[in-house]
């Protein structure tokens, strides 16, 4: 009997597959073009069958080929599917680069990611492992006794305060996941209402929320169609909201009917294009002169009447033609003098009563874009500024030199991903004028978690004060706002709120009869439909509280100590 041979197809033939394995001196291998690790190449290989071969006429263990009868001049070309790393960083072999869990991993060819400086790693940068390396504290006078402030300060009244202690909202005692349809962009407390937060998102939404009640909550939708990048208040009106967004508007919003006026509209004609569409960014209130400011991404300055809610003057160029403004900010003793930043990496104090092209009063030079910029809210004789070149400065006085300023402060708040600006702010409550909150991008390693600190930084030192974690929150903390009057901290999170006291304050609300103080209910709201080509893929990620939280319908559970039970209580 003839023997059984397999029949061969002749109308398809299978390609040869070859599969190497990482080799850091293999670079003709590399493919700039990939960012994968695992990349296909696709290429002729020239090697001969002899050395494709061990000494047993099998493959060998770091290559394995299924080649078919070479029967045609036109075969198939060779598969060859690498395994090599690639650094996503510079593209190169050999080595790779980025988070792990809640390690960064540098690339040997970069310098440090935190504090640009070549020379050591990330992990062992002496910024990371000291905030206040290299930082040069404010000289402050000391006395030796109470008794012996208490004395000069009778012979001389103009000596300082003893300054207090800093006080930490560092416990989480309430939060609304999923507020928003889309990521938090700014946040601001109601002037009189002390537990009434205002806050807007990316897709223009605008909430109005009452963290003491938790269930008393409006959102509105048809006040902006893009992202609201700034809220204000004037104090003169507590029932009125101003706010900025990027479909180039500035609306004034009665509270009660959510009903807009639009106050200023830089696109009458809709969209034309987008070399001619303009932005609203930075926005501040003149309340001594009435006036609310705003500045838009070609680098000019508005004045808008609260009263005849029309613009009063403007457009003024007070940055680099064609940047954008992204910061305002009125100084609170002063108010005519005003301060600007923007992506021309500069901070610039001007005086409003003369706005010309190269009259600023100062120009205060950044690495790189210069996110917020900010007067000291007691004196306003400080600025502080936050940029994304990883360095939070200080100016002392805005009554000096100021070419250079009195600390540079090195932080984490240059992200690759789409987020929120990290901004560093004043606490308003500091008699001292040198605490200040941010959030931080690095993550750490808390007990296996990766974490994203929210950071009270002191400003005079330059030291890290505290950092505020929550082991359920693994989302990123960029926007953070401090109350005005109470002890309060308030951040933004994706697209949830969240609301931290103190733990003095905590224990005192355990001993009020009838108050649960650890027993805080959570509202889950709607969750975001995201589907392929979804224009919101680049948000935070959706949630980061831990938990059966995953479920799209919408249901309450109660937070205490870190777990989640149900049951019902008050914030």
């Amino acid at each position: 009997m003839a023997p059984l041979t397999r029949a061969k197809a002749s109308s398809s033939r299978v390609a040869p597959i070859l599969i190497q394995r990482d080799s850091d001196d293999s670079d003709h291998y590399h493919s700039s073009s990939s960012d994968f690790d695992d990349e296909e190449q696709v290429g002729a290989g020239d090697s001969s069958d002899d050395e494709d071969m061990g000494t047993n006429g099998l493959p060998t263990s770091e290559e394995l080929h299924h080649e078919p009868p070479n029967t045609t001049s036109n075969a198939p070309p060779r598969i060859t599917i690498s395994l090599k790393k690639i650094c996503k960083v510079c593209k190169g072999t050999g080595h790779e680069a980025g988070f792990s869990g809640a390690t960064y991993i540098d690339c040997p060819r970069k310098p440090c990611y935190l504090c640009k400086m070549p020379g050591h790693t990330t992990m062992s940068c002496p910024h990371r492992v000291a905030m206040e390396h290299g930082v040069v504290p404010a000289p402050r006078r000391n006395t030796s006794t109470t008794l012996d402030y208490i004395f000069q300060r009778q012979l001389n009244p103009n000596i300082p305060m003893i300054k207090p202690a800093f006080v930490i909202p560092d416990q989480l005692t309430c939060g609304i996941i999923r507020f928003h349809s889309r990521r938090v962009t700014c946040l601001e407390f109601h002037p009189t209402k002390n537990s009434v937060l205002l806050s807007g998102d990316k897709k223009g939404q605008v909430g109005i929320w009452d963290y003491s009640k938790l269930h008393e909550k409006t959102v509105y939708n048809s006040i902006h169609t893009c992202i609201v990048n700034n809220i204000k208040f004037n104090t003169d009106n507590d029932g009125t909201m101003y706010a900025s967004s990027s479909d180039g508007t500035v609306s004034c919003t009665d509270l009660e009917t959510g009903v807009p006026f639009v106050m200023l509209d830089l696109n009458p004609n809709g969209w034309i294009g987008p070399a001619a569409w303009r932005m609203v960014y930075g926005m501040d209130i003149n309340t001594e002169k009435g006036l609310v400011l705003v500045a838009d991404n070609f680098g000019c300055l508005y004045f808008l009447d609260t009263r005849s809610r029309t613009r009063a003057g403007g457009p003024f160029l007070i940055h680099r033609k064609g940047t954008k403004v992204v910061g305002l900010n009125c100084n609170p003793v002063e108010p005519g003098l005003l301060l600007s930043c923007g992506n021309d990496h500069f901070a610039r104090i001007w005086d409003i009563r003369r706005l010309e092209a190269g009259s600023s009063l100062d120009n205060l030079r950044h690495g790189r874009v210069v996110n917020s910029a900010y007067f000291s809210p007691r004196t306003g004789s400080k600025i502080l500024t936050t940029s994304i070149d990883n360095r939070i400065r200080v100016w002392d006085s805005i009554f000096t030199n100021m070419e250079s300023p009195s600390r540079e402060i090195v932080h984490s708040q240059d992200f690759n991903r789409h987020l929120t600006p990290f901004r560093a702010e004043w606490d308003p409550k500091d008699p001292s004028e040198s605490l200040a909150v941010v959030g931080r991008y690095i993550s750490e390693n808390y007990d296996g978690v990766a974490l994203h600190p929210i950071d009270f930084i002191d400003t005079a030192s330059g030291k890290l004060v505290a950092e505020v974690i929550e082991p359920d929150i693994t989302t990123i903390s960029t926007v953070n706002k401090l109350h005005p009057r109470d002890d309060v901290l308030a951040t933004g999170s994706s697209r949830s709120l969240f609301i931290w006291r103190p733990k003095e304050d905590i224990e005192r609300m355990q001993e009020q009869p009838g108050r649960k103080a650890k027993e805080f209910i959570i509202r889950m709201g709607d969750k975001k439909s995201k589907g392929k080509g979804s224009i919101d893929s680049d948000d935070d990620s959706d949630l980061g509280f831990k938990g059966k939280t995953s479920k799209t319908k919408k249901y309450e559970k109660s937070y205490t100590s870190g777990k989640i039970k149900k049951s019902k209580g008050v914030c």
